[in-house]
């Protein structure tokens, strides 16, 4: 069947639904969400969203303390847009409705979280995600002119000419369509089931990276993957993040001695940036050869637990208090900073076709992200990349021929293969990098990546495989450029080269299926 629409946008996150309360006042919007419009990385985001509305507070010292956690690599314009467009977006949500917290005066409650100077961080208890989904959702289902696909995958965007159509799908009742649109917007979020430990949703496979990069957009900074410090790690029990903002409330990471040891890291301790923080814990957790904990215990249990109520519910499932038991933690994939290479209105590389939220890369996170920033960027640039859409910019177009060269397609899967791909991942390209383990995951998903694209040839609508080829493409691109970075920075570390090296690795990196088309990319402020 085939499907005409002005605007198709695919994913339903905070970016999605931004995007398409703005482009239903000017065209037919089509959204296609792989699950439940709720089911998304925006629903999971518990800690909050960040923006300079305090008394104490500006977009300069946003930007300062966004750049600072970036460790260099930030793209001072897209740090710029985000932090002077964001008051103004979340001001937004409060006047359509969005329930933060209050504090006694009435005003929003400003959090603090890692990396913050100061008190920014806006939330609706520990659900904050949801909350702003609701409203977003609330808002875009009154519109006309938006229509909803759910449980709607899309196998792949169609192009001619190197021009983005739209995209083929196949709805929930095994039925497939083409949709020919005008302008496409990628809002899938991001990746972080390509590992095996992932605060995550099962949606989260990297789909519009892959899409993307297979019809020859250019990637960036697939090397920096923010591990987030603190997951509920109990065994036989699903992960569950376990929010910054608990540390922000005072929340105290303590070894099995019931130590405090961040600091023995970093000076900053508790609220020192995630990646940081992560490989304190991990190397805590080597060096004692027992789990780490958070303990909130100090605190007063009443608060705790009505502050908290989603984290407290997910502790007693587990059968423990989080007001006043250790609650053992660890790190797990968490956000992925780059993606999809685009300009600051979601430009991509090949014409028609747009990308915002996770799913992209405009350079804001740097090589890693400031903790709550990332809800903001779904409403600056999900808004961004709508404007864009309704103007008429072509830009220019990558020729989309044959991939790099690959190591033979005579490995494939076997009928386990994305848990093959994530133990790999996790392993091999994980918190803690090195050349062994990072070339040994690079040729191994090389292979598998052609192994299902050959499967694909003959069963190009399957489900099962198309997740396959996003995870086995996105896990390939991110242990090649991890490969490729002889430094560490951010929320990237290689073992083998510890420290961060501004002489040759000053800048950030895009890949494209025609190599003559990556490219580095230069970071202002920066020597060359």
């Amino acid at each position: 069947m085939r499907i005409s629409t002005d605007f198709l946008i695919v994913g339903s996150g905070v970016a999605g639904l931004r995007a398409a309360i703005a482009l239903a006042d000017v065209g037919d919007v089509l959204v296609l969400t792989k699950a439940d419009p709720g089911e998304s990385n925006t629903g999971y985001a518990q800690g909050g969203v960040a923006a300079a509305v305090g008394a104490d507070d500006s977009p300069a010292l946003h930007a300062r303390d966004t750049i600072e956690a970036g460790d260099g690599l930030c793209r001072r314009e897209a740090v710029d847009v985000l932090v002077h467009d964001g008051p103004r977006y979340v001001q937004e949500l409060l006047d359509w409705g969005a329930a933060f917290d209050r504090d006694a005066a009435g005003d929003p409650a400003l959090g603090r979280e890692a990396a913050h100077s100061v008190r920014r961080v806006l939330h609706a208890r520990d659900a904050t995600g949801r909350e702003i989904g609701r409203v977003l959702w609330t808002r875009a289902s009154k519109a006309a002119r938006v229509r909803v696909l759910d449980v709607a995958m899309v196998l792949a965007l169609r192009t001619e000419d190197g021009v983005c159509r739209g995209a083929t799908f196949i709805d929930r009742s095994g039925e497939v369509h083409d949709v020919d649109a005008g302008r496409t917007l990628l809002a899938t979020g991001g990746a972080g089931q390509v590992f095996r430990e992932t605060t995550n949703p099962a949606v989260a496979t990297g789909d519009g990276m892959a899409m993307a990069f297979e019809a020859g957009a250019r990637v960036a900074d697939l090397e920096f993957v923010q591990f987030h410090p603190t997951v509920l790690s109990v065994a036989g029990a699903p992960r569950f993040l376990l929010s910054e903002a608990l540390r922000g409330e005072g929340g105290q990471l303590i070894n099995a001695a019931g130590e405090r040891f961040v600091e023995r890291y970093d000076p900053a301790g508790d609220l020192a940036p995630r990646d940081v923080v992560a490989r304190a814990i991990v190397r805590e957790q080597i060096a004692t050869g027992a789990p780490v904990y958070l303990s909130m215990a100090h605190a007063d249990p009443q608060f705790v637990r009505a502050r908290f109520p989603t984290i407290a519910q997910a502790c007693r499932g587990v059968g423990l208090d989080l007001a006043v038991d250790p609650i053992p933690v660890s790190p797990a994939a968490h956000y992925v900073m780059g993606g999809v290479e685009t300009d600051l209105d979601g430009r991509t590389s090949v014409a028609n076709l747009f990308a915002a939220g996770e799913v992209a890369c405009t350079g804001v996170h740097g090589a890693n992200r400031l903790a709550s920033n990332s809800l903001l960027e779904g409403l600056v640039f999900g808004a961004r990349a709508a404007a864009a859409m309704q103007a008429s910019t072509r830009v220019a177009v990558l020729a989309a021929d044959a991939m790099p060269a690959m190591a033979p397609a005579d490995v494939r899967p076997s009928s386990g293969g994305a848990d093959e791909v994530r133990e790999l991942m996790w392993h091999d390209a994980g918190l803690l990098r090195s050349r062994g383990g990072l070339d040994r995951a690079a040729r191994q998903l090389a292979a598998w990546t052609q192994g299902v694209a050959a499967a694909r040839v003959d069963r190009p609508h399957d489900r099962g495989l198309r997740r396959l080829a996003s995870l086995t493409t996105v896990g390939w691109l991110i242990a090649l450029a991890a490969l490729r970075r002889e430094e560490s920075r951010g929320g990237h570390f290689r073992e083998d080269f510890p420290r961060r090296d501004d002489l040759h690795w000053n800048r950030r990196v895009s890949d494209a299926r025609d190599m003559s088309a990556a490219r580095a990319i230069p970071v202002p402020g920066l020597p060359a």
